[in-house]
Order: C-alpha cells, then structure tokens, then sequence
C-alpha cells in the first residue's frame, strides 16, 4: 500500500462536539510551547467500542489485537435510507454472496452529512437489524463500520445493547462516526482504524484509514 493513497475516514474531533472539550494547558508565549489538556468521552467522533462497553466480555480497547483492526472490506452503498431504518442483510445485495470470512463492512449511508443535526444524526440513525448482526457473527466479519454515531437506537437500551453484545461477544470489531466513505472509489478497500491503548478502556476515539483496492 502506497501511503500517498490513504483516505482518511475520520471525524476530526473539535471543541464543541459532542464528548470533546479541551483548555489550554500550556501556551508559546508564556512557556515556550502550546499543550491543551484534553476531556474526551470515551465514544467520541470516529470511535471504535471494546467489549466491556455493553458489558459483553471482559476485553478491554487496550487489549483489542491489532489485526482485528485491520483487513480488506467490501463498501456497501447504501445512501439515500431513511432515518431509523433497519438494515438488513437484504441490504447487503451481492456482496452477502461474495463476502469471505475474515473480511470486514463499511456501510456507506452518507449519514455522516447529518452530524451538524444531532436530533437526526444521533436520534434517527439507521440501525443493524438482529439478522444482519447475526449474519455477521456466523459469516466472520472482522470490522464492522458504520457512519452514525451508534451500530443501534441509543434512545433504546434494550435494543442498543442486545445489539452491540451480539457483535462483541464474537470479538467483531465495531467502529462508529465514520465520514467519508464516497471518497473510496469501487466496492473494495483495505480498512484501518487504531484506537488509543487506554488501559481498561471502554473505547475509544480512533483514526480510521482506507486504501483502494487496486
């Protein structure tokens, strides 16, 4: 992979956004050099989730092995849905059927446009249906990534966590708040996203990269 072809699908987190603030620590003028002092909610901007998230193991960010960060995905083009839908492994069309194991998602919904409207962004997402978390599980999905903040209803616990415990309990790897995906050409990608080795951590923010498929 050429390093140059990098795509980057990552929410910048600024101040102001939701679970990001930061003061100024240090300042060139009167130290010598710039710092901020950072407060970042653990699922903040383009985050990945570890299993103690959902309480659906005991893996925590800092123990998620590297290669279930990484591998080559299939993008599913899927812009145009309506808020709240469910997708399902209809939605999937013939990738369901070319999709090999240990191969990852990344559901372009261009839902990422929404995100300066929290009400529709974070309260209408579309959501992963039970089926379509379960096709998942059977078929070895090694990533699954999602434009909205959340694989699920966040205003629905039952749902979000039944959700997120079928995912992570077969050490799927989740990532939420990707941008950008109709940046990547074609249906097939070589996807990164590494989070912060925050001991114990719940989750946390991650940069998230694609490379085309060539």
């Amino acid at each position: 992979m050429n390093p140059a072809d990098a795509i980057d699908l990552t929410l910048p987190l600024r101040k102001g956004m939701r679970g990001v603030d930061y003061e100024e620590s240090r300042s060139l003028a009167t130290d010598g050099w710039n710092a901020r002092t950072l407060h970042l909610y653990s699922h903040a901007g383009t985050h990945m989730d570890a299993q103690t998230h959902f309480g659906a193991g005991e893996e925590t960010i800092d123990k998620v092995p590297l290669e279930r960060c990484m591998g080559p995905a299939w993008v599913v083009r899927l812009t145009g849905i309506s808020p709240a839908t469910w997708i399902t492994t209809d939605d999937l069309g013939e990738i369901a059927h070319r999709f090999k194991r240990g191969e990852s998602l990344l559901l372009h919904t261009g839902w990422s446009a929404h995100q300066e409207d929290p009400a529709l962004y974070r309260d209408g997402l579309p959501r992963i249906s039970e089926s379509l978390a379960l096709w998942c599980v059977e078929r070895g999905v090694r990533i699954l990534g999602v434009e909205p903040p959340s694989i699920a209803d966040v205003n629905q616990l039952e749902e979000v966590t039944h959700i997120h415990k079928i995912l992570l309990r077969s050490h799927i790897t989740i990532i939420e708040g990707l941008t950008g995906l109709e940046r990547i050409p074609g249906e097939r990608c070589f996807f990164a996203a590494f989070p912060l080795p925050i001991e114990g951590g719940d989750g946390s923010p991650c940069r998230a990269l694609a490379w085309p498929e060539t």
